[in-house]
């Protein structure tokens, strides 16, 4: 499969070669969302925490005998009958959500999602992000030439570059990673994605490998 290449003035420079080994895989939506259910469970933090009577404040005295009151025979007002009580079987905080995904599973699905990307034309190669003035305006507008339907910007490049990430971290939409980090959840999560051509490279070595 071969995709336009595009200068940083968004114009057609030429053609580049896509590996079929990690861009032309048939996509199966149970191993793709097998992957990102586990991704959005494993970014899931358990904060709802709740006390059983026994770590409720007071409640250390019996209301009242147990017998010749008339009244029902209770042992503690912290009891969870009894409003401002304990919970039973309430959610804690010590509850883990974590799912694993084999690792040949998790890159399976991250070809999938690449390969449908490649498929629909929303896989984007630059030839560079060498921009002489690094502006978020700069690449705000680049994008915008590149797509101007989409709302949404994986941006990918081959290592971590800090001009890249200060350029598009302010803009709404768009979300910067690297190659080696491309999962499930980001391309999903973002309708075109942007690469230069040595972050096409990389992906393609790490994501060949099982």
């Amino acid at each position: 499969m071969k995709i336009k290449v595009y200068n940083l003035e968004a114009k057609e420079i030429g053609e580049m070669e896509l590996d079929d080994a990690v861009f032309g895989v048939a996509p199966k939506p149970v191993v793709v969302h097998q992957v990102f259910v586990a991704q959005a469970a494993n970014q899931r933090q358990p904060w709802a925490d709740t006390k059983t009577k026994g770590e409720v404040r007071g409640g250390g005295r019996k209301p009242w005998a147990q017998k010749g009151t008339g009244r029902a025979r209770h042992g503690s007002i912290r009891s969870p009958i009894w409003k401002g009580g304990g919970v039973t079987f309430g959610p804690l905080s010590i509850r883990n959500y974590k799912a694993k995904v084999n690792r040949g599973t998790r890159r399976l699905a991250t070809r999938m999602c690449l390969s449908d990307k490649a498929k629909n034309g929303t896989l984007l190669a630059i030839d560079n992000f060498a921009f002489e003035n690094p502006k978020t305006k700069i690449f705000a507008v680049f994008l915008k030439k590149l797509s101007a339907k989409a709302k949404s910007f994986l941006v990918v490049t081959a290592e971590k570059d800090e001009m890249v990430l200060r350029m598009t971290r302010n803009l709404p939409g768009v979300r910067t990673t690297r190659a080696a980090d491309l999962n499930v959840t980001d391309l999903l999560s973002r309708q075109v994605m942007v690469a230069d051509k040595a972050a096409i490279a990389k992906a393609t070595d790490v994501l060949k490998k099982k």
